[in-house]
């Protein structure tokens, strides 16, 4: 017993340590890099942006990859330790997160083509200064609501690695309850920005409260804790 907990104690705190690497480079690309870029509505400031912080977006980019890339790993690490509760519940976990990487690192192509338009004089020659701050505008729009189609399974997620964490006994049920809350937060916000985009800016800034507040959670849980012996399923 004390072999097989120490075992699953391992395998929490690499999880933890993957997906404290999500949290790190995700938070960078989308929180830091992106913002810097991207103007909606506005061409010539959007480009402005990208020129004057090229060696920025480069390692946006790049950043956005690596966050894809532990985030499988992630999910990987998180399979493995709870496969035995529900076989079918950790291949749904995995399968959305392997969309939600692939729909990621596609969408850091069109904020790299973004730069390239920016600063190669041959677009602005082909199409026109207008034209050309207008293409790099229509890449960096997609990319914005290409991050925020992804969010539809990087929230789904959560939902089944928040029932196999409850059923498996190995966390604290508010810990399990609240990754679910905070999938299915991730997919009304969503939702409310694709239809209703003014009401989307009221509630964005509660909504994403508990998706924080549950993935620093976790985040901490498997770092600190591992996880729990399984014989006080109360706490």
């Amino acid at each position: 017993m004390d072999d097989k907990l120490n075992s699953n104690k391992k395998a929490a705190r690499i999880a933890g340590i993957l997906y404290l690497f999500v949290g790190v480079f995700g938070g960078f690309a989308e929180g830091f890099v992106d913002p810097k870029m991207y103007v909606a509505g506005n061409a010539a400031a959007t480009v402005g942006n990208v020129i004057a912080n090229s060696g920025l977006v480069r390692i946006g980019v790049v950043a956005h990859l690596l966050d894809g890339t532990f985030f499988v790993l992630t999910a990987m690490a998180l399979y493995t330790l709870l496969q035995h509760v529900h076989k079918s519940m950790a291949r749904a976990m995995l399968v959305l997160v392997i969309i939600a990487t692939g729909i990621k690192c596609l969408n850091a192509v069109f904020q790299f083509e973004s730069l390239r338009i920016a600063t190669d004089s041959s677009y602005a020659t082909a199409f026109g200064i207008a034209g050309s701050n207008s293409l790099v505008l229509l890449l960096l729009d997609t990319h914005h609501y290409g991050t925020l189609i992804a969010q539809v399974f990087f929230g789904l997620w959560l939902i089944p690695l928040g029932f196999l964490a409850y059923k498996s006994l190995m966390f604290p049920k508010w810990l399990a309850s609240i990754l679910i809350i905070a999938g299915v937060c991730y997919l009304i916000d969503l939702l409310a920005a694709f239809l209703f985009p003014d009401f989307y800016q009221m509630i964005h800034p509660f909504v994403i409260i508990p998706c924080a507040i549950a993935e620093i959670s976790i985040v901490l849980y498997l770092l600190i804790i591992g996880v729990r012996t399984q014989h006080n399923p109360t706490t």
